[in-house]
């Protein structure tokens, strides 16, 4: 598979160390492309990809043309590729906010696929949610599936409202687990714990019970009851958490980015 990645930043190389970590191709078959040359030289130099500053020269060479620049480029990006991009080739759009309407648009393309990965893709423990236009045809359905399982989990939705979703959820959601940490360690240094000991704790807390939770199957409620004994400790803890609205304040934190989502997507361009 030919991989053409417009725009080299933290996504674009994330995709393309995970693509050639993965197997999904060779590095000999990823040309990234941006405007800094010293970010260029990085690439080339860390993960032997071909690397080229025209974007218009880059997306010639793939047969799936990544979108991966920064949302306030995007409109300038895009005029560069216009009637650069064949009608077989397939174009994979990460930009936050960026509909596939809008790229579709600003491309003249119609084979688009629009995709939310989230931070932890970048050491390939990542999830992607993705929606593509019916031009998508089943063999570039497959490619963009195995570019997006190379950053971590893939769920394609046939509906782009889910995407935006999503964007809402696992795309910002490692700011709130990030935040409820933040929360977590200095809760522990509140009550005696040094702060490398407490964050260790914390951590491994939280990457424990995840893990746990994926491989019981169980539903969260029923984990919790588990710890939960009668008068104990754990009681009176999650009487705090309750009294303190943490369960309506994630349902606000997720109504909200949602609703920006939506709105930026009609601002043709956002960041997550």
């Amino acid at each position: 598979m030919k991989v053409a990645i417009i725009g080299g930043g933290t996504m674009g190389e994330a995709i393309a160390s995970s693509l050639i970590r993965k197997g999904v191709t060779q590095a000999q078959n990823i040309v990234v492309s941006d405007l800094v040359q010293e970010r260029l030289k990085y690439l080339k130099d860390t993960h032997h990809v071909k690397v080229i500053e025209r974007n218009s020269e880059a997306a010639k060479q793939g047969q799936v043309v990544i979108m991966a620049v920064k949302p306030q480029v995007l409109q300038q990006a895009m005029a560069e590729l216009v009637g650069i991009i064949r009608p077989n080739q397939l174009v994979l759009s990460i930009v936050a906010g960026a509909t596939i309407d809008t790229i579709r648009k600003g491309l003249g393309h119609d084979a688009v696929v629009r995709s939310i990965p989230n931070t932890p893709a970048q050491i390939g423990q990542g999830i992607s949610v993705w929606a593509a236009t019916g031009t998508v045809n089943p063999i570039q359905r497959d490619m963009a599936r195995q570019i997006l399982g190379a950053l971590g989990k893939e769920i394609y939705v046939t509906e782009e409202k889910y995407v935006d979703m999503a964007t809402a959820i696992s795309g910002s959601g490692p700011a709130y687990v990030f935040l409820f940490l933040e929360a977590f360690i200095d809760a522990a240094v509140h009550i005696g714990f040094q702060r490398p000991m407490a964050q260790e704790l914390a951590l491994q807390t939280v990457l424990g019970s995840a893990m746990f939770m994926e491989k019981s199957g169980k539903h969260p409620a029923e984990l919790r009851n588990m710890v939960t004994t009668p008068g104990g400790t754990t009681v009176e803890g999650l009487q705090a958490l309750e009294s303190a609205g943490l369960r309506a304040a994630m349902v606000k934190a997720a109504v909200a980015a949602y609703e920006k989502s939506r709105t930026l997507g009609s601002e043709k361009g956002s960041a997550i």
